[in-house]
């Protein structure tokens, strides 16, 4: 007879999770899933992001504080413009979960 493998359980529990899932929470809106994904692929202004997005730029900032506020983007200022641009490295993989599951080809 063998002996049954002992499972290990993963690390953490619920309460280590809640800032993630505040985090997923902010990440959940469609506009900010295409912000994440137009700044994946470079760094763009408000203006930009919100043109792309069909929103007025006032929106558009709200949705990129919030990024901001979980740490999911940086901001440079270059004069008069401030660039925006990933911070969080595993967004990308995020990302390429989310668009293999609801993009078509």
């Amino acid at each position: 007879m063998t002996a049954a493998k002992k499972q290990t359980k993963p690390r953490g529990s619920v309460q280590d999770f809640s800032a993630a899932a505040e985090c997923l929470k902010t990440l959940a809106h469609p506009v900010r899933l295409r912000i994440v994904q137009m700044l994946l692929h470079g760094r763009y202004t408000v203006g930009e992001l919100a043109a792309d997005c069909e929103i007025p730029d006032n929106v558009g900032s709200e949705h990129l504080r919030l990024l901001q506020r979980c740490g999911f983007l940086d901001s440079q200022r270059e004069g008069r413009r401030v660039y925006y641009s990933v911070a969080e490295p595993h967004l990308s993989q995020l990302m390429a979960c989310i668009e293999g599951r609801f993009l078509s080809e």
